[in-house]
């Protein structure tokens, strides 16, 4: 809707425009309406203003009366009603014999009486934000990291696979198969991995859900020790770390993964350390254009993709019918997000720094 000074406004620059020569119709068109609209305004020889806004109504039929909104709050200040929700409400009234609304309509009388809060003695729900997004540029920057259970041959025992993950290479930099899971030898694992990669000097993010292990107090003191930016998932919300889930999806569906359960300990180290020399070493990752987590992490990866890309162009030059668009894409995929804001969601990562608040 048009208010009326701008009616007015219009009016006056169309007349002007068709005083200097201009047409009725290009007139109109240049400031966004047809000239049936300009007529209208104008048929009176005076602007009209917009009636819509103060334009009577009727009532809807089914509309509640005064009455009946009184009732659905008087029945809901009943103390025999009063932690009770209005989907057990009405069917309370009903075996009464008594219909007044349904439950919506119960709903939006409370909720516009600014009475529909949360009743009972149970905590109300809370809303869980979003974990910050970080956005790693390089190697050692962002880690992600997990438990997992590996069976055993004691029913109700099992040895606890501890691994951490960098989320920029998909490099496993660290891992251990101990007999019980503790925040203990989780940051004893923490710390030997940042020793191990050489960033003490700058330690890098470390994301984990909710569990005992990555939120007790002997993890928490190591990585404010270490310098570790904490990051953690939202409660029951497993989207938050789908790099360690997809590393362990990885793990277990291997074609040599154990079909019965470990003999001891040492089997499943044995086993998981040939899992990672072949996962860090050999598995072309398709989340990194196919090359190895040591290659992304080292760099060497930059080096591959060119020579990929140098044999698909001689291939295209020695038979371009077989193609009919551009080679294949074999450019390094560059930076990688950690749980993105919706903003950046597809773009690329800041150029001073890898960490964005999400």
């Amino acid at each position: 809707m048009i208010s009326a000074p701008d009616r007015r406004k219009t009016v006056m620059l169309i007349n002007e425009a068709r005083e200097a020569g201009a047409r009725l119709e290009p007139a109109c068109r240049v400031v966004g309406i047809c000239s049936r609209t300009y007529q209208r305004w104008t048929c009176e020889h005076e602007i009209k203003t917009d009636g819509r806004p103060t334009a009577k109504r009727p009532e809807p039929s089914n509309k509640l009366t005064k009455k009946e909104i009184e009732q659905v709050l008087s029945v809901c200040h009943d103390p025999r009603y009063g932690s009770l929700p209005p989907g057990q409400i009405v069917p309370k009234l009903a075996d009464q014999g008594v219909f007044i609304a349904s439950e919506s309509s119960f709903y939006r009388i409370l909720h516009k009486a600014g009475e529909q809060n949360h009743r009972g003695r149970s905590r109300a729900p809370k809303k869980h934000t979003p974990p910050q997004g970080f956005c790693a540029t390089g190697p050692n920057q962002v880690w992600s990291w997990d438990i997992t259970w590996l069976p055993s041959q004691i029913r109700g025992m099992y040895f606890y696979l501890y691994m951490i993950m960098d989320v920029y290479s998909r490099m496993i930099v660290g891992w251990e198969i101990q007999p019980t899971e503790s925040a203990e030898l989780g940051a004893n694992l923490v710390h030997k991995a940042v020793l191990a990669q050489g960033c003490i000097l700058n330690p890098p993010v470390l994301h984990a859900d909710n569990g005992g292990p990555q939120k007790g107090f002997t993890m928490r003191a190591k990585l404010d020790a270490l310098g570790v930016t904490k990051s953690y998932s939202r409660p029951r919300v497993s989207n938050d770390n789908p790099y360690s889930e997809s590393l362990f999806r990885t793990c277990k569906y291997r074609p040599d993964y154990p079909g019965t359960p470990f003999p001891s300990i040492d089997a499943a180290r044995k086993w998981v350390a040939g899992f990672v020399h072949w996962y860090n070493h050999e598995h072309l990752h398709s989340a990194i254009q196919y090359v190895t987590p040591v290659a992304r992490h080292t760099g060497k990866d930059h080096e591959i993709l060119e020579r990929r890309k140098s044999v698909y162009s001689s291939a295209r030059c020695r038979n371009p019918k077989r193609w009919s668009r551009d080679t294949r894409n074999w450019n390094p995929i560059g930076p990688v997000w950690l749980n993105p804001p919706r903003e950046a969601t597809g773009q690329n990562c800041p150029e001073n720094g890898y960490r964005m608040t999400g």
